[in-house]
Formats: C-alpha cells, sequence, structure tokens
C-alpha cells in the first residue's frame, strides 16, 4: 500500500473492453449449474497498466476482425482505436506482456510494431509443440499469432519469463498455469493496494465463487491451485482480481467508454453482483 511520501508505482490500470460473445451460463462451467440457459456472457479485454514518467505496459494484444468472425465474437471497437480512445499510441508502446498465447489474448501483436512482447517459456514451448497436434488442445490457439511470435524472437523483440519474475517497479509476474501450460498473471502495485490482473486464471468471477472452472484447460487440478493463487495474490477480495473476460468489471468499477479504471475501487462490490 502506497504512503503519502511513498506513492504507488503504478498510477492508474485500463481494462479496455474491445469485444463480446453473447452466450448462456452453460458454455462457462465444467459441469452443469442451475442457471444454465440464463444468459452469461464474455466481455474481451485488453489492459493498460500506467507508470509515472513511462510508457504504458499493455497487457495482452486481442484479436481482429477474422478471428472475430471465424468464431462468431462482435467487435465492438477494434483494438487500435480501443487505445487511441484509451489515449494510448500503440506504436510508442515498448512493452506487451502476453498473459498466454490464445488466439483472443495474443491475436493483436502486429498493432504493436515497436514493442518486446513478454512471455512464459512454458506457454510459447507448449504452443508449438506435438500437444497441438491434437485438435481440441490446439482448438484456443491461432497458427498465425503464434508463428508471428516466433518470427518476433527471430528480431530480438521476445522476452522470455521462467516462472515468477518481478517485471518492473509495481508490476510482477506470476505463474498460474493450468488454464495454459505457461499462463502468467500481472500483480500490480496501486494506491489502493495490490491488483491482480488474473487473465484467464478466471475467466468470470463466477468461475472462482462457484469453484467450477471454465471449460477449457490444459490440467484441472493445475487450474484449481491457479484460482487459489489468484485469490491468495488478491488478499482474498474479489475487489481486488480481475478476471479475463467479466461483463462485471464494466458495472463496478469506474467506467466511461467501455475503459474501466481497476486501479480505483469498485463502486460496487463484486461480491454484491454476484
Amino acid at each position: 500500500m502506497a504512503s503519502p511520501g511513498n506513492p504507488a508505482p503504478v498510477t492508474a490500470i485500463q481494462a479496455i473492453r474491445y469485444a463480446r460473445h453473447e452466450r448462456t451460463a452453460e458454455a462457462n462451467f465444467n459441469a452443469p449449474v442451475d442457471d444454465h440457459d440464463l444468459p452469461m456472457p464474455l466481455d474481451y479485454f485488453v489492459w493498460a497498466i500506467h507508470r509515472h514518467g513511462e510508457p504504458p505496459v499493455i497487457v495482452d494484444t486481442g484479436f481482429h476482425a477474422e478471428a472475430a468472425a471465424a468464431r462468431g465474437r462482435e467487435i465492438t471497437r477494434p483494438i487500435g482505436k480501443s487505445l487511441r480512445d484509451a489515449g494510448i499510441d500503440p506504436l510508442l508502446v515498448t512493452d506487451v506482456i502476453l498473459t498466454h498465447l490464445h488466439y483472443d489474448h495474443a491475436g493483436g501483436l502486429g498493432d504493436f510494431p515497436n514493442a518486446r512482447f513478454h512471455v512464459q517459456d512454458a506457454e510459447l514451448a507448449f504452443a508449438t509443440s506435438r500437444h497441438v497436434c491434437d485438435q481440441q488442445v490446439r482448438a484456443p490457439f491461432d497458427g498465425e499469432p503464434v508463428a508471428e511470435l516466433v518470427r518476433r524472437l527471430y528480431h530480438d523483440h521476445v522476452v522470455f519469463h521462467d516462472g515468477d519474475e518481478e517485471f518492473a517497479p509495481g508490476i510482477s509476474l506470476r505463474l498460474a498455469n493450468g488454464h495454459t501450460a505457461g499462463l502468467q498473471m500481472v500483480v500490480c502495485e496501486t494506491a489502493r493496494g495490490d491488483v491482480v490482473l488474473a487473465s484467464d486464471a478466471a475467466h468470470l468471477y463466477a468461475n472462482i465463487t462457484r469453484q467450477l472452472p471454465f471449460p477449457i484447460y490444459v490440467d484441472e487440478e493445475d487450474y484449481a491451485r491457479a484460482q487459489a493463487r489468484a485469490m491468495d495474490l488478491a488478499g482474498g477480495s474479489l475487489d481486488h482480481l480481475i478476471p479475463g473476460h467479466d461483463p462485471l468489471v464494466l458495472s463496478c468499477f469506474p467506467t466511461e467508454n467501455d475503459i474501466a479504471r481497476v486501479d480505483l475501487p469498485p463502486h460496487t462490490p463484486i461480491a454484491e453482483m454476484l
């Protein structure tokens, strides 16, 4: 927690919605639920972390129109415009953290031509391994973004991380494998305490509160441990945990133009909305 004489390193975190998928609850859990036929859509975000005097650090890159059409998703605002509406010039971004390499988190590498991409060793190793010969395992990946990342590697624009690491003052990476082999969460030190960008360690707050995983994972036990770790890093508070796809982020945090300030406290406690 920051003090008046020692301000927090992270001054703002923007959760920027760029797409949506209308669906029912049954699609979001790996077991039957009573409200299976009720609407439970997914929102798609990229995140921007701001610090004093530094370019914003972008977390994930979203996807473009081709992937949206192929997978039946709705782009509500293209990534480039979303970032510019958030006051960010993608050409000036120097660092992008990829939480994992599924199509909706790594499909927009080309929007950041001057950036270095930060990825876990285990994630790229898995996405280029024999495991993706299995069509079910391969389904959440798109081959071109993975190939593009390899091309960036050969131009010295990829930085590998091995497990938990300190990324920059006020920003740390925490391994949370399970959904994928090398998913990394991003923990940010803000004026209200640590805020955990959990990405798909928890698609929805309900995946945590119901203790039911989203039905895409490489290891269910690791997934459960990742969710427990996310809550532990958030101090046991849902208000300090930001899931990867929950529309409640826009509903509960101060929001303008589909951009939520998750470094600020929610105006409605998350637990009251579940």
